[in-house]
């Protein structure tokens, strides 16, 4: 079929299929030591909580620092070749922790051989997560960006949802051996399947913006999501905590609720995007968050805090997506990788900041303030976003006056 055609729903769908395994890889990858590698360090090789904690952040900094250069690269050398060095450094961290466990006898040889994993496979994250984006949004299309992003991001949450657990089983049939060589396999065979397809080239018709342009025009919307990934990140860290706090049952019930509620938004109202505009969608998604958020505070009871916990999931499930395609949206097609590299750090910056943030606060204010700074951060986010969708509704009555 001509690259041109209009593709029927099944292509489009193949297409992205065929480039979001490179997303799971990835994110399965970054799921399986999260509930192992921290009692590793503590108990086996004998460092500090700190310690133990500082070595699962390595990645999350990586990735951080890393984002925008992938997108970079990706514009330049195209998503497949990015997408094949990040599959190459995911399945080098699997090796590497291979390594460090069969020297566990040499403690500080071991956490260094971690420390190095954890890098390579935080940068990894970046080059393979938004090198496969980019790599979807090519093969179907601009017009396709939100279904690509959307879809992106189901991958993601459901590899890092089967990850953790699968990791814990791995670890007690074959130690640390067994998680980290499924991250080496699956990079090689990431490696090998990329290698072998079609890669696709946008002719340049326009020259590429400077990375401070690129950041000029896409961090109204990176804020915004940054501030709706708070409500994501204060209840996938601090939930347990706050239902041991209340003395209550089924923490684990109310995060399958949230994950629900953000899966099922993504299935059932990511057309409406394309439909609506991200503005628009992104504004009712945050105000549905902060509503989430404000019952979490105030729940009394269990039931009231599993309808927090599901309208917050099912809030923050669309805005990603939904100013992802705004961001991209400013940029020409030489630049889409970079723009998209530069929004996905400000995720990335609001996961990294929450916890630290958010454990500040609860010592000083309890743990259900949290959840009340969390609602009023994504009260700000929406009106930030408001502002915007109101600047871009006077710029259109503008260019049509």
């Amino acid at each position: 079929m001509p690259q041109h055609s209009e593709p029927t729903r099944r292509q489009l769908n193949t297409r992205i299929l065929s480039v979001m395994i490179f997303t799971f890889f990835c994110y399965l990858s970054v799921g399986l030591p999260l509930a192992v590698l921290p009692g590793f360090v503590h108990h086996q090789l004998g460092f500090s909580p700190f310690i133990a904690g500082l070595i699962i952040s390595l990645q999350y900094f990586s990735t951080l620092i890393s984002r925008p250069q992938s997108g970079r690269l990706a514009d330049h050398f195209g998503p497949k070749k990015v997408v094949m060095l990040g599959m190459v450094l995911c399945g080098l961290s699997g090796g590497m922790t291979v390594i460090a466990a069969l020297c566990s006898s040499y403690s500080m040889t071991s956490l260094l051989l971690l420390a190095l994993g954890r890098v390579c496979l935080g940068i990894g994250e970046s080059f393979s997560s938004t090198g496969a984006t980019l790599w979807g949004m090519n093969l179907v299309g601009s017009i396709h960006t939100a279904r690509v992003i959307s879809w992106n991001g189901v991958a993601t949450y459901f590899a890092m949802a089967v990850g953790a657990p699968f990791g814990v089983v791995l670890n007690q049939w074959f130690g640390i051996s067994g998680f980290a060589g499924l991250i080496a396999m699956m990079g090689l065979v990431g490696l090998v399947v990329a290698h072998n397809k079609a890669s696709i080239t946008i002719a340049l018709t326009a020259p590429r913006l400077p990375f401070r342009q690129v950041l000029s025009l896409v961090s109204p919307y990176g804020l915004g999501l940054a501030l709706g990934t708070l409500g994501f990140g204060v209840i996938a860290t601090f939930i347990t905590l706050y239902f041991s706090s209340r003395g209550w049952q089924g923490a684990a019930m109310t995060l399958s609720l949230y994950s629900l509620g953000f899966v099922l938004s993504r299935f059932l109202f990511s057309h409406m995007i394309t439909r609506f505009g991200g503005l628009v969608v992104s504004l009712g998604c945050l105000v549905t968050e902060a509503i989430g958020l404000f019952l979490l505070w105030h729940a009394q009871n269990v039931l009231w805090a599993d309808i927090g916990a599901l309208l917050t999931g099912a809030g923050f499930s669309l805005v990603f997506p939904a100013l992802g395609v705004e961001a991209v949206r400013r940029v020409s097609e030489q630049s889409k990788g970079s723009a998209l590299g530069t929004y996905s750090a400000f995720l990335d910056l609001a996961l990294g900041l929450t916890g630290p943030v958010a454990g500040l606060l609860m010592n000083h204010s309890g743990i259900r303030s949290i959840y009340l700074a969390a609602a009023v951060m994504v009260c700000l986010g929406a009106v930030l976003v408001g502002t915007l969708l109101i600047k871009s509704r006077r710029q259109s009555l503008g260019g049509v006056g």
